[in-house]
Parts: structure tokens; C-alpha cells; sequence
């Protein structure tokens, strides 16, 4: 028997008991690791690091997709960066969008997670209404001229090639992809041991969008307690939006999501007090 050890913080350390290893390689970009576990069934990292389960995405992705469609309520185009497991682009084709752009640049994710998590996608990859792109996704927002009604970014933590997806040029481009009422959604991590990238990203928005904000989820895979996902837009603002609208969007949608409902998305976007500007302190001390 033997355990996936990794640090996720200064001073914690998150461990799962590895039953049988499945796969073990590196792709062109980075080292990736697929396991079992009894409790979380297939666990991917990439480099050493927990990346998705078995066990509980479907928590992950039905939040990252279904808040901002709802919220926007005319989707026809999405933008996906990111997401080589499938999960994002699953939630984001039970919805009827006309067609999703899903840029990834590590086709051999892709590859070993329709091989060893094909849960995740479903067959999304073989719905036409998908153009898969193999790039890097903030080299293709800053270039391609197409609009989009919702962009999701499903990415790693700012850390070594996913910290450009965190920083302001990529959030202007993703803001000029955008249509009038289009909405970015990001996800942003832990704020508990991740304070200042969520304060950070939060001034970011703030200052290129008219209406930004968080809304948290939590999964038990992302040690640390609610993770936060960031949002931007200048024509839907998410913490706006009536709850009645929500509900009656989501009863006309006639799907039944495993995790998210109307209620679910109105109690996410609560804030908690230790994460408002000039609040009490409170978190992880380092």
C-alpha cells in the first residue's frame, strides 16, 4: 500500500491512500499520474498535484458552468480554457448553446482522460456543437476575433504556466471576446490559504469590468474549506439577478444536476465576512 502525498500549503499536506496505479507518464508538457482510490475512484494529478476525482467533480463543474448561463439566460456561445478532462464541457452541453470553443493546450490530458475518466465527459467530445483547439488559451483569446456569451476558464492555480490566466492582460482579452451581456468565470482557488490570489484577481476585475464579484463552492478534493470562483461582466451582474429569474430559467431548462439547483446558486454568492474589504481577520496565518 502506498499514499499520494502532496503540500498544498505552507504548513498542510493532503494525502489519499493510492489502491492500484492505472497510469503513470509524462505528455509534452507536464508529469501525469492516474490512480484509484475507495473513496474518490480515479484521481488525476498533473506535476504531483490533485487535479480532479471521480468522486466528486460534478460538484466543481456544475458550479463553474451553470451560474453564469443561467444568470445570462440567452447562451449561445461559450469559450472554454482549458478543462482537458471534459467535466466543464459536459455541464456546458446539457445546456442549448449553439457552439463551444474548448482550447486546451495539453491534447495528452485530453487524450488519457477519455481513455481512464471518460465519466467526466459523457461523449462530450463527440457532440458537433464542439471545436476542440490544442493551444494555449491566452495566446488564443488575445488573437482570435470571435464573441462569446460566457467564458469559463477551468485552469490550474496561478502557479508556473497557469499564472498568466490570473493576471490582467488575459482578463482584458477575455473581456474584448465578450458580448454585451457576456460573463467570465474563473476558477480562483481557496481563500482560506489563498488570500492574496483572491484579492488580487477580485482588484483585477474590479477595475476592468462594471460588475464583478466571487461566489464559493465547496469540494471536498480542494482541501481548505470553499473555493472561490471569480466573475466579471459589464451587462449581467450575477449578484443581481432575481431569484425568481434563476428559478424560473432553471425550471424551463428541465434538467436535474446532481448538485446545483436555484437555491444552491443564490447561497453561493453569499460573502463571507472574513473575505469583505475591511472585515474581521480570519484564515490561515501564513
Amino acid at each position: 500500500m502506498s499514499w499520494h502525498e502532496e503540500t498544498l500549503h505552507h504548513h498542510v499536506r493532503e494525502s489519499l491512500r493510492i489502491d492500484e496505479v492505472i497510469y503513470e507518464g509524462a505528455t509534452a508538457f507536464q508529469q501525469v499520474k492516474l490512480f484509484r482510490n475507495s473513496s474518490m475512484g480515479v484521481v488525476m494529478t498533473l506535476d504531483g498535484i490533485i487535479q480532479t476525482t471521480e468522486a466528486d467533480e460534478f460538484i466543481y463543474h456544475e458550479m463553474l458552468v451553470h451560474p453564469p448561463i443561467l444568470a445570462h439566460g440567452a447562451v449561445r456561445r461559450v469559450l472554454v480554457i482549458g478543462g482537458g478532462d471534459g467535466g466543464c464541457i459536459r455541464e456546458v452541453l446539457r445546456h442549448p448553446v449553439e457552439r463551444v470553443v474548448m482550447v486546451e493546450l495539453d491534447e495528452g490530458v485530453v487524450t488519457l482522460s477519455r481513455q481512464h475518466l471518460p465519466h467526466h465527459s459523457e461523449g462530450a467530445f463527440e457532440d458537433p456543437r464542439l471545436q476542440l483547439v490544442f493551444d494555449d488559451g491566452a495566446k488564443f483569446v488575445e488573437e482570435c476575433d470571435e464573441s462569446f456569451d460566457v467564458i469559463i476558464v477551468d485552469s490550474t492555480d496561478p502557479v508556473g504556466p497557469g499564472l498568466v490566466l490570473f493576471q490582467e492582460p488575459f482578463y482584458a482579452d477575455c473581456r474584448r471576446r465578450l458580448g454585451d451581456a457576456g460573463v467570465l468565470v474563473t476558477q480562483n482557488g481557496v481563500p482560506f490559504f489563498q488570500r492574496g490570489e483572491f484579492e488580487m484577481t477580485g482588484r483585477t476585475r474590479a477595475q476592468l469590468f462594471a460588475h464583478s464579484g466571487f461566489y464559493f463552492v465547496s469540494v471536498p478534493t480542494y482541501f481548505g474549506g470553499a473555493m472561490a470562483l471569480g466573475w466579471g461582466s459589464d451587462g449581467t451582474n450575477l449578484a443581481a439577478v432575481a431569484p425568481e429569474t434563476i428559478a424560473g430559467r432553471y425550471a424551463a431548462w428541465r434538467q436535474v444536476p446532481r448538485f446545483y439547483n436555484p437555491a444552491i446558486h443564490q447561497a453561493a454568492l453569499a460573502l463571507p465576512n472574513y473575505l469583505r474589504a475591511g472585515g474581521p481577520k480570519a484564515g490561515a496565518l501564513t
